[in-house]
């Protein structure tokens, strides 16, 4: 299958569950999108036992795409900036304590806790993994995606403040995640070769590369906007920032997701007020709305596409299960722990606490990292675990995380 019809496949099928959704299902987009993906994947899995033609088409589909690849080269960037463009610096700065150590403190914390138990659990069952490779499931586990859950969460009414953390901090641990994951991912690949040294230089140029990067970029395309009027011409150069940001963070070997991060926030800020007319800011915010929203019907459906390829065992499923509480145990730790140096200030509540815990979606970020590993360190069981966790947070957490926020309000 070429190209363009596998993407013309991916639209098709997006767009009509996306009528379906609204017209009948009325779920939060995301949501149930992943929701009528996985049941159309159950049911022709199902079918496929009876008449197996009708789920080798699916399966030929779903091989044929490197989800990884897609979400990781192509799509994470633009899905990032459209995020940060939208973000206030000025409510993000009354939370940058909370939202930075929970992009850092608690995605490394969350990391140890669950590669840690991870390890034990695969003992127990007679299934031993290097103890990296356990930690490669804790890094990629990690980081949540707060897409399926704020319109949910302000329909509940939660605070400005805590609105502001969620996507603060969805928005950096991505980037941070992403960095530990590859550190790690080094060390386990070259355990002799790599020193304590040249891990933390390895982090350091990652992150710190991803975000000088991305004032880089970013201020870049703040200054030819700033000297044009024209809403067409600046649409483009955002796109342009993007792409050849983080084309360029991926020639330089420096984190790609935080560096539109940064530049998705200085353009959104800094862009709008200086360089760009009323027309422009709006034409600039409805085509990354927009934008945003078709990469995320995809990605979704993606999602509950993939169910048809993977590999079902006994012991998959059990551990599946069991995963799913171990990240939910790690989530409200690598929370927890943090939120004891915020509350000196008066920032934190048990109330939010318990939203940050049970609203900390897992999504597409951590399926991909999955499937980018090989087959070596343990892949079709860390994309089984990973599928169990997110789908549970995405159907489970994400539908019940309003009904909690108003309860505990």
């Amino acid at each position: 299958m070429n190209l363009f019809d596998t993407f013309a496949i991916l639209i098709v099928l997006s767009a009509s569950f996306a009528y379906i959704n609204y017209r009948f299902i009325k779920l939060p987009s995301a949501i149930g999108l992943m929701l009528i993906a996985l049941l159309t994947s159950i049911a022709l899995v199902a079918l496929g036992r009876l008449y197996p033609p009708a789920l080798a088409d699916l399966t030929e589909l779903m091989t044929g795409i490197d989800f990884s690849k897609l979400l990781m080269e192509v799509m994470l960037g633009f899905m990032l900036f459209a995020g940060a463009i939208h973000i206030r610096l000025e409510e993000l700065q009354k939370v940058k304590l909370a939202v930075i150590l929970f992009s850092t403190i608690s995605v490394v914390l969350s990391t140890f806790i669950v590669g840690t138990g991870a390890y034990y659990l695969l003992g127990w069952f007679g299934m031993p993994m290097p103890y990296l490779y356990c930690l490669l499931f804790g890094s990629l586990i990690s980081p949540t995606d707060p897409i399926a859950v704020l319109g949910i969460l302000k329909a509940a009414r939660i605070d400005k403040s805590l609105e502001m953390k969620i996507a603060g901090e969805s928005l950096f641990n991505d980037g941070v995640a992403v960095v530990v994951f590859l550190t790690i991912l080094e060390v386990a690949l070259h355990p002799e070769a790599m020193q304590w040294t040249d891990v933390g230089l390895l982090f350091l140029r990652e992150a710190g590369g991803g975000v000088l990067l991305g004032l880089g970029a970013g201020y870049a395309g703040f200054v030819l906007m700033r000297s044009i009027d024209n809403y067409k011409v600046e649409v483009l150069l955002t796109l342009a920032v993007v792409m050849g940001g983080y084309a360029l963070a991926d020639r330089l070997h420096i984190s790609g997701p935080l560096a539109m991060v940064v530049a998705g926030i200085l353009i959104g800020n800094h862009g709008k007020r200086y360089a760009m007319s009323d027309l422009t800011a709006e034409y600039v915010d409805k085509f990354w709305e927009l934008l945003d929203e078709t990469l995320n019907a995809i990605l979704f459906v993606l999602i509950g596409l993939e169910l048809v390829v993977l590999h079902w065992t006994t012991n998959y499923v059990i551990l599946g299960l069991i995963s799913i509480v171990m990240v939910l145990l790690a989530r409200f730790t690598s929370v927890w722990v943090p939120a004891q140096i915020i509350r000196l200030r008066g920032e934190m509540t048990r109330r939010t606490i318990l939203i940050l815990t049970w609203g900390g979606l897992r999504g597409g970020i951590s399926i991909a990292l999955a499937l980018s590993l090989t087959p070596e360190l343990g892949k079709d069981l860390w994309v089984t675990l990973t599928y169990f966790v997110v789908a549970f947070s995405i159907l489970v957490q994400g539908l019940t995380v309003g009904r909690l926020a108003r309860a505990s309000g």
